[in-house]
Order: C-alpha cells, then structure tokens, then sequence
C-alpha cells in the first residue's frame, strides 16, 4: 500500500517542504492503517521546520501533530475499527498511517474531521488547562493570550461555557473577532496591559493562560488576583535561531517554582500535553461536547495536503484565527 506525505528534508522556510510516494507496511501486531480524514497544523510544525522545538525530531521526517482517521486495517490483536482521533506528535501529514491502536479515540460519523481534528491537540490542551489545571468556575475573569490562536479561541469558548468572564490579548486586527466570541480584547503590545487588565477584574483574574513564556511573564503573574493561578504552556522564550535553549527554559521553570512557594494564595504551574494525565479521556469529552453542540472550533482555513507550505507561510504570518487543516 503506497501513500502520499509531505516531508521536511532539512531546516528552512516552507519552500523546502517534499511530497513524496512511500511504500507503507502493514500493520503489525497492536497497529492499525488508516485512511486520513484529516490532520492539523500548529505553530510547533513552524518551529520544527527551524529546526527550533524542544523535542525536536531528526531530520528528514513527516510533520504532523494529529489526525482523525478511518481504519482500513487492523493487526493482530486489534478489535478497533471505524473512524478515530489520536495525537500522533508527528507523522500525520500524510494520505495513509500506521499507528498503534492504543490511543485512538472514536468520532462519531456525522462529525466534520477538520473540526475534530481542531479539537485534538488544541481543545485538550485548553479543557486541561482550564478545568484541570486552573479549575476555572462560573463567576471568574480569566486572561487569555493569544486568544485569537488555535488554543486561544478554545480556551475562549470553553471559559465562557464554564460561566467565566474572558479577556483576551491579541493584535488588534484581531480584536472585532474576539468581541463577536464574546472576549474583552486587549493589545498584548500595550506597556499599560496590567493596569487595564485591573480596570476589569480589580481584584485580579483567577487564571492567566501565557503560550509563550517571555519577556511578559511577569506581568502575568501581576495580573493574578489572590488564589489565582498562572498556566504556561508555550516555549517561545527559550528558542533562539540556534534551536531551543536549556537554560531559559530552567530559568523560567524555577520562576514559575518560586512564585509558587510565595504565601499570597497563587500558584503558577507549567503545562505540557502528553497521552498520561487523562488525555484520551479528555479527548473524549471535547468530541462529545463538539457532538452535541456545546463547542465549536474555529477552522481558519482548510487546505489539500500537497499545500502545506503555503499552510505553514500562513501560520508563520500571524494572520489566522483558529485552526488550519490539511486535507489528504
């Protein structure tokens, strides 16, 4: 069984990215094949193609974070069938995958795969983060950076569902879209950021939600009020054009440490997604809310797989709210 996939043979921009034929095997004993629906794009694609992600894989290798699937074949001792959802870290872009059958999730059939595929690695992020991590509840203001992302707008929707108020940072292009999900909007460029998170929540937000970790880290904790919680979840401040580097990311590690062991009632906790800690269960949950219509992604923009450069120029450029899906 032949397929089609999209490799990243070396660092550089989107240009260099390959479509290539490849023979695939069958599935062994505890593996499955299946034929891709669907399968997402996240800015840690971006970074893997630097050559700049925490974990970054070798080169050459098929990009490709999640997927939602139909099952074609199954291995020895496989009973899994039907259409699936799993986070695979890499390896999705591409027409046809064997994978082990241990982490896929059922999709009901009257699902769209772009949206489901939006929910994978993104929506269990943000249902961890808020519910599992934060423990938002109605009647909270919470902070969002980045709201306009593909986590973002998760986080977005699934404050509001849990009955808190949201604000969220974002450029301001980005801000009519962010009123109409029902978002305060901020500009994340603003020296007066603090002062204007406060003018909502005086007393300070129960959570702050920060993808990247930077140079702004401080005033998120400052806009914590007291049993808050700061979440980091993103890696922006410890890359340079080198690759990621070990001593920011300690440095902020033992911030987040320190802040925690502070006696004014916050914490700050860092975030990171992996299939212990509840994931499929998690996954799970979000397509059942998706399912019955209490969460809905934004898919930005939906694209064949052969133009997954052009998806990633797109991701690169900022210029997106929500989700980018290729389709095989």
């Amino acid at each position: 069984m032949e397929t089609t996939q999209v490799v990243m043979p070396h660092a550089g921009g989107p240009d260099v990215l390959e479509v290539q034929r490849r023979e695939l095997p069958e599935p062994g004993p505890g593996q499955v094949r299946l034929k891709v629906e669907a399968t997402g794009v996240a800015f840690a694609e971006v970074q893997m193609l630097r050559g700049r992600y925490y974990a970054q894989p070798r080169f050459p290798f098929v990009p490709g974070y999640d997927l939602v699937g139909r099952v074609e074949a199954a291995g020895p001792g496989v009973a899994v069938g039907g259409r699936v959802a799993t986070m695979t870290r890499t390896g999705a872009w591409s027409e046809r995958v064997v994978l082990p059958a241990r982490h896929l999730v059922p999709v009901p059939d009257a699902l769209d795969a772009g949206e489901v595929v939006a929910l994978i690695t993104n929506g269990v992020t943000a249902y961890q983060m808020l519910h599992r991590v934060a423990r938002v509840t109605a009647g909270q203001a919470v902070l969002v950076h980045g709201a306009a992302g593909g986590v973002g707008t998760l986080l977005v929707r699934l404050a509001i569902r849990a009955g808190a108020r949201v604000i969220g940072t974002a450029s301001p292009g980005k801000h009519e879209r962010l009123r109409e999900m029902g978002v305060i909007p901020l500009d994340y460029r603003d020296p007066l950021l603090v002062e204007k998170v406060r003018q909502h929540a005086p007393g300070g937000v129960a959570a702050v939600f920060d993808h990247a970790a930077g140079p702004g880290l401080d005033r998120s904790w400052r806009m914590l009020g007291r049993g808050g919680t700061l979440v980091v979840y993103g890696s922006a401040a410890t890359l340079d054009d080198k690759g990621w580097r070990l001593a920011p990311y300690l440095s902020v590690m033992r911030r987040l440490a320190w802040w925690s062991l502070l006696p004014n009632g916050r914490r700050a906790r860092f975030y990171g997604i992996n299939h212990r800690n509840h994931f499929d269960e998690d996954l799970a949950t979000v397509i059942e809310l998706l399912r019955k219509g209490e969460l809905k992604p934004q898919v930005a923009t939906r694209l064949p797989l052969t133009e997954a450069a052009e998806a990633l120029r797109m991701l690169d450029d900022r210029a997106v709210v929500g989700k980018i899906v290729l389709e095989p």
